[in-house]
């Protein structure tokens, strides 16, 4: 009797965001058939529209505040708005998003029996007094304010997903995503990259918060994506949290002097006043990728500007 080949079946939330579509792709390269369920918010139809044609590949305009049934046999739950003018848009939303939108997932996950993994974040560390950050680290974060809405929705995010883990034995991945930069970044996005290179190609000052000392780990979207595709592979007693990112720490003179350099503006600096809880230092302890799955990022900084300086330049 013929046997059938059925295509892992991948349910990616937030799926045509700027990491959403990269993950998208790469799991179809990968011979899965994938599901991407995103509400628009920050995702546009324009970073899968090249996905449209595939027969594995469908899309459904979905908020994960809400449950969705669907048979799947993985879950990326990746849905939120991930930059400050985003979130801060609508701070309850937000925290909805995170909190009501894991426990939809976990819930299917549980249903059907599927591995789930949360894109989680390094502000779960908020203004860290520990330099890297290693995930033992339980975080110095403000409970009360502007960017609360993020910084505490993806913590009790975490907490939901180990919930489900040790009460209802889901199998689930938690990786802590550090600063990523690459194609399919929203122009507006509001984050240090897109501010930079937009404002350098238009010729516009460059602005700068504080005094540019403060620091920031710059990780490659396809180096990111590999962490996900690996920890997702990884043994199941492997849940995370995993930091995801790259250790490579540079000022934020430094990356405005890079972007300067590589688009050849003349653009000046100005500076205006640092926003509230922003925090002065960033970067990841990865040990702990390295060793349960043998992962760290390879794309260099000044590498991976040029590439998304060349995406960039349709929007000018």
């Amino acid at each position: 009797m013929k046997k059938y080949h059925f295509n892992k079946r991948v349910l990616v939330t937030g799926g045509a965001g700027f990491l959403g579509s990269h993950l998208c792709e790469a799991l179809l390269k990968s011979d899965c058939d994938v599901v991407c369920a995103d509400n628009f918010f920050t995702g546009r139809r324009g970073n899968v529209a090249h996905l449209m044609d595939n027969p594995r590949f469908e899309i459904l305009r979905h908020d994960v505040t809400f449950p969705l049934f669907v048979e799947v046999d993985e879950i990326y739950n990746l849905a939120c708005p991930a930059s400050p003018p985003h979130y801060q848009h609508d701070p309850v939303q937000t925290t909805k998003t995170s909190v009501l939108g894991a426990i939809n997932m976990l819930g299917l996950a549980k249903r059907v029996k599927a591995k789930i993994f949360q894109a989680s974040t390094s502000e779960v560390y908020g203004d860290p007094e520990i330099h890297p950050q290693p995930e033992s680290y339980w975080g110095r974060v403000n409970p009360i304010g502007t960017r609360s809405c993020y910084d505490e929705g993806k913590r009790c995010a975490e907490t939901l997903f180990f919930d489900y883990y040790r009460q209802n034995r889901v199998k689930i991945k938690v990786a802590r995503i550090f600063n990523t930069y690459g194609p399919n970044m929203h122009p507006n996005d509001g984050r240090v990259v897109s501010n930079f290179i937009m404002q350098a190609l238009r010729g516009e000052p460059i602005t700068i918060y504080g005094t540019g000392q403060q620091t920031r780990s710059f990780c490659y979207v396809s180096d990111l994506i590999a962490g996900f595709l690996a920890l997702m592979a990884s043994p199941d007693e492997v849940t995370g949290p995993v930091n995801l990112g790259n250790p490579g720490e540079f000022t934020m003179l430094e990356l405005a002097e890079t972007v300067i350099k590589l688009t050849d503006s003349k653009s000046e600096l100005i500076f205006k006043p640092l926003p509230a809880d922003d925090p002065k230092q960033r970067q990841p302890n990865i040990t702990i990728a390295k060793e349960k799955l043998g992962w760290e990022p390879k794309v260099p900084l000044e590498e991976g500007l040029k590439h998304t300086i060349k995406y960039f330049k349709q929007y000018v």
